[in-house]
């Protein structure tokens, strides 16, 4: 065996060793959402770009991403050092099946497409492991917290301007609306360019954990650090790869 393949397994052998959950899900976190007509548009080849159509759930709503603990180096704990380099290079096919139960598996497909390409599995080996519960607890909690912001006037500014431009002032200002002043600061913009457009493809919001039942995100906002704006607006892309001809 080549010696930079035995120093590789040793250390990876250390961070799978002291990497550990948080304690009691007590940590700060991050709800990353996508707008997937616009991710699809970066990845159309993906097979839940292929299949995406204008009455999809996603092509109106937010879909999940993820959910972060934080600090952002909080990632892969007690994770098989095979298992870890499956991920890191992408090989999410390779994980090992999540055991959830059907109720959340057939939620967890709705609202995070990308589960098509084995998502799910990549967000709870990489992220999930740190969160301190179960895989069930885990995307029950993101799950939910994705189901309270699509139900807020946010959704509903973006799914109100598809094909148009949205600027992360009226994003933050929609956010203050719904969860309490100063709830927008806590939100992270994420834009693409695609040619000559430039599109809204994901919001990344600091929560302040734990994430519990009993806390919504207007209390996990309001305890959550401020987060850098982001882009100061993108396109609200519509599902259909290149259907948009407006440009930024």
């Amino acid at each position: 065996m080549a010696m930079s393949r035995v120093l590789w397994i040793v250390v990876a052998l250390i961070f799978a060793g002291t990497a550990v959950p948080a304690a009691a899900n007590d940590a700060s976190s991050v709800l990353a959402v996508s707008w997937q007509p616009a991710f699809c548009e970066t990845r159309p080849e993906k097979p839940e770009c292929a299949g995406q159509t204008a009455d999809r759930f996603d092509a109106t709503h937010l879909s999940l991403h993820g959910l972060w603990p934080q600090p952002r180096d909080n990632v892969y704990c007690r994770v098989d050092p095979v298992d870890r380099a499956a991920d890191e290079a992408g090989r999410w096919g390779n994980l090992p099946p999540i055991g959830l139960t059907v109720g959340t598996r057939a939620a967890l497909e709705r609202a995070m497409p990308g589960s098509r390409s084995f998502l799910h599995r990549h967000e709870w080996t990489k992220h999930g492991t740190c969160y301190g519960t179960s895989p069930e607890t885990y995307f029950a909690d993101s799950l939910r917290l994705l189901a309270e912001l699509n139900a807020s006037a946010v959704r509903s500014l973006l799914a109100d301007g598809i094909g148009r431009v949205v600027t992360g002032r009226a994003i933050r200002e929609r956010f203050d609306a719904a969860f309490g002043a100063g709830a927008g600061n806590r939100v992270e913009l994420v834009c693409r360019r695609v040619g000559a457009r430039r599109l809204l493809v994901e919001m990344r919001i600091g929560l302040a954990g734990p994430v519990a039942q009993s806390r919504g995100l207007a209390e996990l906002l309001a305890g959550a650090p401020e987060r850098r704006p982001g882009c100061g607006s993108g396109i609200v892309d519509r599902a259909g790869v290149g259907l948009d001809g407006g440009s930024q």
